[in-house]
């Protein structure tokens, strides 16, 4: 080897560890310029991949997006985007660059939890979600605040569309001096007060038919966004049809859909000893609702689904954060509870009559059957209502049922993906159909020129795995005989800033290990003695 082919080895080897040594759980950036180099790029539209591509960021917007060279032929160096002086260059050769993820449901913790913020944002950050709807949580006052952190990037976190529950107060929200809302003028005028607060939209459970349409109406109105879970104490009145054409622009789960589909019915089958307040009653009655609804592409069924595309509606499914309805065991032994899950939050989950999603009072197989013929209906609509045009985005509704932050909105993709999403339509709906819900597509949602530089870089290709996106890998055999795991999001970029997913996760798992130790904690199955 010659002095200089020495000298120019040494300089590519200390560049590559200055490279890694600067990406960290805080950040690196924002730069003036930022380079990412060779990547094959999923741009979150559907359209398939292409690569090798360099992406040019300056002062956190994309200014372009290059075709450097074919598979497998050396790239011409000349011919690449130059370095500006004091630009960034991150080398990410043969590596899968996506979009930032956006979780259109997602809870930033939780008292009854013990989940923190910091603990939450890493593990959301460390698996590439750079966008969070919160649709209603500790208040408006807390989302604000952290909201204009993020922006701001005075902390590690996605930024926050904040969403207010319908009604909710705090000690300097209170437009209503006390009084709980029980007329339309009085739901007009919370309304127009959490738009001056810079809400940026609503987050309803049900009301009385008035006092919805008042309320949506104003908020349309506004402008502001508004989503909601149809609870089946006001479902019977005023199901998902009425709240779209009322204005609502994105319903949560699947409550109040079913109901809007019974043709033979006005309410829901309940046994006659059902207590809404007994968290069995409410889940496994729950998993007969589908049964209840029209057939698949009956009449009605059709009529319905018809009027929601009309109406350009979007569904948020979260089909993880029910998933331990139909198999509770794989829900209890995700394998990433050991590492990430706080004891609090283990705690949380188990069987209780009065924690919210805990209601494995007496859980088994025939609950269980009834919940896995749910979802094929479920997901029968949900698919046909993509394959129509319709908008479907992702979420996940972590913190509850085993789900955990993070790691439950990738299994939200992998559900898509059996619900009959192509893995590209999948990306889509975690990427652009998020933005356009949240009326944000002309920023975010899609790797395109004069968008922000929010990204998810991963080394192996999540269209042919999606579980390469969880933070503990896939796992895989090597030609050799040998058990790796591969995969995990390697950046997840934020702003132009270059986040090292990896480290984020390290720092969740100190935060899991020192609660662990304060309380001498094992993490143990229900109803086994030892702690």
């Amino acid at each position: 080897m010659t002095s200089n082919r020495i000298v120019l080895t040494a300089l590519l080897i200390l560049g590559a560890i200055f490279q890694a040594a600067s990406q960290s759980a805080q950040g690196d950036g924002p730069h003036d310029q930022l380079i990412i180099r060779g990547v094959t790029l999923i741009n979150g539209t559907g359209a398939p991949p292409q690569g090798p591509i360099d992406i040019v960021v300056e002062n956190n917007i994309i200014k372009k997006i290059a075709v450097v060279g074919y598979p497998g032929v050396d790239i011409d160096q000349t011919k690449r985007p130059q370095v500006k002086p004091g630009g960034k260059e991150l080398d990410c050769s043969g590596m899968y660059l996506l979009p930032g993820f956006i979780d259109m449901h997602g809870h930033i913790g939780g008292e009854a939890q013990g989940a923190e913020p910091d603990y939450v944002f890493k593990l959301w950050m460390g698996h590439g979600i750079t966008t969070v709807r919160e649709p209603s949580g500790r208040g408006v006052d807390f989302a604000m605040d952290l909201k204009r952190k993020s922006a701001e990037n005075e902390i590690v976190a996605p930024r926050i569309y904040a969403y207010t529950g319908f009604g909710q107060t705090s000690e300097s929200f209170d437009p209503l001096n006390g009084v709980p809302i029980s007329t339309p003028d009085q739901a007009r005028k919370w309304v127009r007060a959490n738009a001056e607060k810079g809400a940026d939209g609503i987050k309803f459970f049900g009301a009385e038919p008035e006092i919805m349409k008042a309320a949506l109406d104003e908020n349309k109105k506004l402008g502001l966004g508004s989503a909601c879970h149809h609870a089946q104490l006001s479902v019977a009145r005023w199901n998902v049809l009425h709240s779209a054409r009322a204005g609502l622009t994105s319903m949560e789960h699947w409550y109040g859909l079913p109901e809007a589909l019974f043709d033979d019915r006005t309410v829901q089958d309940y046994p006659l000893d059902y207590n809404y307040q007994n968290e069995q009653h409410r889940f496994e009655n729950a998993g007969a609702l589908w049964e209840q609804a029209a057939e698949p592409y009956s009449e009605h069924w059709e009529n319905i689904m018809t009027e929601l595309l009309e109406l350009d509606f979007t569904l948020d499914p979260t089909f993880n954060i029910y998933e331990a309805s139909r198999d509770l065991q794989r829900a209890r032994r995700a394998e990433w509870h050991e590492d990430y899950t706080l004891p609090s939050l283990w705690e949380f989950y188990q069987p209780s009559k009065i924690s919210h999603g805990s209601y494995w009072h007496d859980w088994g197989t025939e609950q269980e059957v009834a919940w896995k013929h749910n979802y094929k209906l479920w997901m029968t609509f949900v698919n046909e209502y993509k394959n129509r045009g319709g908008r479907v985005t992702a979420g996940s509704d972590s913190g509850f049922i085993f789900q955990l932050y993070g790691f439950a909105y990738i299994r939200e993709l992998e559900l898509l993906r059996e619900t009959g999403f192509h893995p590209l339509e999948v990306i889509r709906a975690a990427t652009l159909n998020g933005a356009e819900a949240l009326g944000a597509a002309d920023r975010i949602g899609s790797v395109a020129v004069g968008k922000l530089a929010d990204f998810v870089v991963v080394e192996e290709n999540p269209l042919k795995n999606l579980k390469v996106l969880y933070g503990t890998g896939a796992i895989k055999l090597t030609e050799d005989n040998e058990v790796v795991r591969v995969g995990g999001v390697k950046y997840t970029v934020k702003d132009g800033i270059v986040y090292d997913a990896k480290a984020l996760l390290e720092d969740v798992k100190k935060q899991v290990e020192a609660a662990k130790a304060k309380k001498n904690y094992r993490i143990l199955q229900p109803g086994i003695k030892g702690r």
